[in-house]
């Protein structure tokens, strides 16, 4: 089983990330921050993901550490979790719908980490979470994951519904990206005989 934990503990933020990738897409989240616990939810149960996710960090401050430690342990579980990453199917893209909004995802788990983000929010705030955050997220992610990722939403009016159908996109990305093609066996998804670096 594609399984991995990271903890990751600074003066900022305490947080335990726990993936499976050949999960049921159960989720149990608590980071502090309401809104962003229900995108994660939605990256768990739309990539059939395992997730467990634990978070304290100083909110008395704002949310930003919160948000952008959770990514950087999730990608790092991410990373682990696909281990050689031998048979993945690597490249995947998804267009999600929702309501008004239409947002697309590319992805390449190709070792090398690089974020194009094209997406705007008509308000600042959801509710008390801070839509610049939702790129900050991403970004962590990607990073840390080591992935490729391009996600640009075509249009939108409603910032909750453009927030959740990046999520939902990363969700259904990484889904089809890290399942295994069994006619790849062992074999790298590369003609380099490795991935990144």
């Amino acid at each position: 089983m594609r399984l991995a934990r990271v903890q990751r503990t600074t003066k900022e933020t305490d947080v335990s990330v726990t993936v499976s990738l050949d999960g049921a897409g159960t989720a149990s989240i608590a980071t502090g921050v309401g809104f962003f616990d229900h995108m994660l939810e939605q990256v768990a149960r739309h990539g059939r993901f395992d997730l467990e996710i634990r978070a304290k960090g100083d909110l008395h401050i704002d949310d930003h550490h919160t948000v952008e430690d959770v990514g950087i342990a999730l990608g790092q579980a991410f990373r682990q979790a696909l281990g050689d990453m031998a048979g993945i199917t690597r490249y995947a893209d998804a267009t999600v719908p929702m309501d008004e909004t239409l947002t697309r995802a590319a992805l390449d788990i190709s070792g090398r980490p690089f974020l194009v983000f094209k997406t705007a929010f008509p308000t600042q705030k959801i509710g008390t979470f801070d839509t610049e955050l939702v790129r900050e997220f991403f970004q962590a992610f990607t990073t840390h994951a080591a992935v490729t990722l391009h996600v640009e939403t075509a249009y939108g009016a409603n910032s909750h519904h453009i927030a959740e159908s990046c999520f939902k996109a990363l969700a259904r990305v990484l889904k089809a990206a890290v399942a295994v093609d069994p006619r790849l066996g062992q074999d790298l998804p590369t003609t380099k005989g490795r991935l990144g670096g």
